[in-house]
Parts: structure tokens; sequence; C-alpha cells
């Protein structure tokens, strides 16, 4: 037990270490995209007033630190990133940090509400699909996979959106509503975008469901659960799915990263103050820190749910040892 548990925490310093490699390319690679994709905030601005003043220009250039080489620029706010400092919002005025902070429990509370939706959802219909394979259920549970994989989840919201107006005459609220200020409210305004995200991922979980299990129903042990008595249920749910359940799992940890990143059109339909719809709106105003910031706040949630995902698998299946 002593030797396992070393060698897991080996496992995830060497992960982690490989996590920090990671994220310093990715630091380099945002950085330098940003600077040179053409045109800057300043220049922004000078358009949206019509005018340009060389001078006034130079003088915001060099107030900004934007006058100076970008090895400069990208050192300095690596020397930020390790004193937490995040730096300050070009467009705001305000540090960055101040700007993000709100927003991030947006977008990860949509997040883990639509993961857990694709979850109640499409673990439980490929498991029923796989158990009753080329059954009427079975065809009609992979069109309801289909239609998720082929609808856009925005698209689905504004269609839930126009039913409920024309059907039950209520529309969700059109500004962000806190828990605090009011719960109910709040909930129902994350469930119906919630719902939509999680329906496509649930979608692609029944599908891999349906598959994992119908591979493992096929194995021998199986047959010999069944002919020692065992109950069905216990026999496909304790152990086809507990079998079957590593490459859910793994796709479970792909789209909950996927969705931090991914929810810019589902946060501008129902109008959400998030990360996603924030981040677009921050690159069209060459907003740097800003982006900078939420890109690599979005990578270390992909490196740490592949971690997570990764040390599942140990949990999930004692066999698995990590070199």
């Amino acid at each position: 037990m002593f030797r396992r548990s070393l060698i897991t925490h080996t496992y995830v310093t060497r992960r982690l270490a490989i996590a920090v490699l990671t994220l310093l390319g990715m630091s380099v690679v945002i950085f330098v995209l940003l600077r040179v994709a053409p045109g800057d905030i300043v220049d922004i601005l000078f358009a949206a007033a019509g005018y340009v003043s060389e001078s006034d220009k130079a003088f915001i250039m060099k107030d900004l630190g934007l006058d100076r080489p970008i090895w400069v620029q990208y050192v300095e706010w690596l020397g930020q990133i390790l004193t937490g400092d995040l730096g300050k919002s070009y467009r705001y005025d305000l540090p960055a940090w101040d700007v993000i902070r709100p927003l991030v429990p947006v977008t990860v509370e949509l997040a883990v509400l639509a993961t857990i939706f694709s979850i109640l959802i499409g673990v439980p219909t490929g498991v029923v699909s796989a158990v009753r394979q080329d059954t009427t259920l079975d065809y009609a549970l992979r069109v309801f996979s289909l239609a998720g994989l082929s609808m856009p989840s925005f698209w689905l919201g504004m269609v839930i959106i126009l039913a409920l107006v024309t059907w039950a005459g209520w529309i969700p609220p059109l500004t962000y509503v806190s828990p605090t200020e009011n719960f109910r409210v709040h909930v129902v305004q994350f469930a119906l975008p919630a719902l939509a995200v999680g329906y496509r991922s649930s979608a692609l979980l029944m599908r891999i469901t349906r598959s994992a299990v119908l591979e493992v129903l096929r194995e021998d042990y199986i047959r010999t659960a069944r002919a020692k008595g065992q109950r069905g249920a216990v026999v496909i749910w304790r152990h086809a799915l507990k079998n079957a359940i590593l490459p859910v799992v793994t796709v479970i940890g792909i789209e909950f990263a996927f969705l931090i990143g991914g929810l810019v059109v589902t946060e501008t339909v129902f109008n959400l103050p998030g990360v996603a719809r924030f981040l677009v709106q921050a690159i069209l105003w060459r907003d740097y820190p800003i982006v900078q910031n939420i890109v690599m706040f979005i990578a270390i949630v992909v490196i740490l749910s592949n971690l997570i995902v990764d040390l599942l698998y140990g949990w999930l299946d004692p066999r698995i040892r990590y070199a």
C-alpha cells in the first residue's frame, strides 16, 4: 500500500511538472499570437474616435507598455504572474483579476450543471440501449442521441426560449440573477441553458456508454455471473457498467474541460455574464491582460481535468498501475 501511494505521488508530481511546462508553452503561444494579430487597443480607440494623433498614440502606447519589445513584455507578464499580479485591464483600467473573478463562478456553475445533466441522461440511456440492443427502444434511444449530436446547443437553447414564450407565456430572466438575490430564479435561469448544453453532451455519453457496455456484455465473466444466478440488474449495473466506465469517465472529463471555454454562444443566448462570452469581447478590444489570463485559466482547467480523470482510473480499476 505504501509503495502504491509513493508511486501515485511520483506520478502526480511528474504530471504537475509537465503541466507547468505546458502552461509555459501556452503562455508563449497566446502572448505572441495576440501581438502578431493586426491592430491593438490603441488603434481601436483612435478608430472609434475618428482621428489619429501620432503623439497621443505614442503616449498611450508607452503608458500601456506596448512600445517595448515583445520578449520584454512577456518576461514582465511572467514576473507579474509569479508575484500574483495578473496585470491591469486596458479597457476598464482595473486589475484583471477583479474583472475576471465575478465571471468564473458563472461559467463553472453552468459547466458543472451541464455535466451533471449529461451524466444523468447519457449513462442510463446508454446502458438501457446496450441491454436492449436492436429493439425498438434501442433504435429510439439511438435516434435521440443522434438528434443531440446534430443540434447545436445554442440553437436548442433558442428553441427552448421560444417554446416557453409561445406555450407558457413566460421568458427566462434577461439579466443575471445571483443565488443570493433570488435562488429560485437563479436555478431556473441556469437549468435551461445547462439542459440545452447537457443534452448535446449526453448524446455523446450515451453512444460511448452503449459501445463500452456492449463490449463488456460479451465477456466470459458476465456469462458466468448470469450462470451463477445473479439478478440481471446486478450483472448490468454492478459488473458490466463498472468495467465499462473508464472510456465514459474520459469523455466526461474532456467534455467538462471543453465546456469551460466553449459556452460562448450559449452564454450569449441566455445573457449570462460568463468567462467564455467575455473572452470574445476582450479579444475584439485587444485587451491583452484579460485575454491572456482567461486563456491560461481555461488551460489550467483542461490540464487539471485530465489529471483528475487519470487518477480516477486507478480508483475505478485497481489493476491500473502508475509508472
